[in-house]
């Protein structure tokens, strides 16, 4: 198991809970945080934990990720958000489905949180309430409902989502890991997509599993990456001929940020601070 830190360790207290709550449980967890001091673990865990310093502004998601992988000694490597907790299968079904597909990568369901000061811990916080993430969760509208799947196949490698991924060590080394020269927000999923495909990786949503996304502030569009999306777009186009983002970009051309053509993006303008505090979105938004 690998997961991303920077804050947010009421979020990564919660994953370690449904961590320990697997009916397999990981053999370790690999934590590359991306701040000063290492994240609160609970004194004794059942499994071996790495914790591993990952310096650099804007976030280097990208390294951090490689690092996490390169620290881990497992044979498959589970990545899952610190945002994200895990349901009781989640580390079995990983398993299962790399050893039916060792050259497979696998897309598990997430299932979206609202805002909840509480937290998502039975009253004693033993444990994730999943009655109560269940009930409360919704799928995010563009990805298919598993319910009643194994596994299926995916042809697009533009579905890869960094969000939580599982495959094996040796399909994540065939295609080289994660491109460092993306940093920031934004691509560098994106462009490992393409990695994955072009060392002949195959794609599947994997059912048996959901993954429960804990609520945080989300800015549609994400202005305050602005630098980051800029600069990997260009690196993914360079890289690859093509634009990803476009969601983004266009959103970013309509309000006069950007002009950009299938040769290149010019900047016109930056976005203003309050432009940008005006794309923060409320507590009843779950997803961008």
């Amino acid at each position: 198991m690998l997961t991303l830190v920077r804050g947010r360790q009421a979020h990564l207290d919660h994953l370690v809970a449904g961590l320990l709550c697997q009916t397999t449980q990981p053999d370790e967890l690999v934590i590359a945080y991306m701040q000063d001091e290492p994240p609160h673990l609970p004194a004794a865990l059942p499994f071996a934990v790495r914790l591993i310093q990952v310096a650099g502004e804007p976030m280097p998601l990208a390294l951090a990720r490689n690092r996490a992988a390169a620290a881990a000694t497992g044979e498959v490597l589970a990545f899952l958000d610190v945002d994200c907790i895990p349901d009781p299968e989640f580390v079995r079904r990983g398993r299962e489905a790399t050893g039916e597909f060792p050259h497979g990568v696998f897309l598990p369901e997430v299932r979206y949180l609202p805002a909840n000061s509480g937290g998502w811990t039975t009253a004693d916080g033993a444990e994730p309430d999943y009655a109560h993430l269940r009930h409360e969760s919704i799928r995010h509208p563009s990805k298919p409902d598993l319910a009643g799947c194994t596994v299926a196949p995916i042809d697009d490698f533009g579905e890869l989502w960094g969000l939580a991924f599982v495959l094996t060590a040796d399909c994540w080394q065939a295609a080289g890991g994660m491109d460092e020269g993306y940093c920031g927000y934004g691509a560098e999923e994106t462009d490992f997509g393409r990695r994955l495909e072009a060392a002949g990786a195959r794609l599947f949503w994997l059912g048996g599993t959901v993954c429960f996304h804990q609520h945080h502030h989300v800015h549609k569009p994400p202005l305050q990456h602005f630098e980051s999306i800029v600069r990997n777009a260009r690196l993914f186009h360079d890289r690859w001929g093509t634009w990803c983002m476009d969601y983004w970009l266009d959103d970013l051309a309509r309000r006069g940020l950007i002009a950009r053509n299938e040769d290149g993006l010019s900047v016109l303008r930056h976005p203003l601070p309050a432009e940008i505090a005006a794309t923060r979105q409320g507590p009843d938004v779950l997803f961008s």
